[in-house]
């Protein structure tokens, strides 16, 4: 709970020192999925050098679908459950065992579910009072 604690503090602060535009949110984004994933998986540095290209290509994998489902949902998770099995073969050949690779998909989650509320936070926030 701690170290959840810790990186939603983390990002929190990031996200109001760093300047405001689309190309280092990304890039500051990704910087905050990549140590929580980190500490999630417990990834040594040769994990984490061949962890993340292959993580990296499995996003890019989802967001194609995202475009191209982008009227069907029910063929856009379809379309996710295979590339969730393709890439299941990989990241086990990466990190060794079933449980971190379940460990992925869960951290994956996890992480949409941490900047969805909070972005519901800063929105809150930011309305003015009435």
């Amino acid at each position: 709970m701690k170290k959840y604690l810790l990186l939603l503090m983390i990002f929190v602060n990031i996200c109001y020192i760093c300047p405001a535009q689309q190309g280092v949110k990304r890039n500051r984004a990704e910087a905050i999925q990549q140590t929580y994933f980190s500490n999630q998986l417990k990834l040594s540095p040769d994990e984490t050098q061949r962890f993340w290209p292959v993580f990296n290509n499995y996003k890019e994998e989802i967001r194609r679908a995202r475009i191209e489902k982008r009227d069907d949902e029910l063929a856009f998770e379809e379309k996710v459950l295979g590339i969730r099995k393709k890439y299941k073969t990989e990241f086990k050949a990466v990190l060794g065992d079933e449980q971190r690779v379940n460990k992925v998909f869960v951290a994956e989650k996890d992480f949409r579910e941490l900047l969805r509320k909070e972005l519901q936070n800063r929105r809150r926030d930011n309305q003015p009072s009435e």
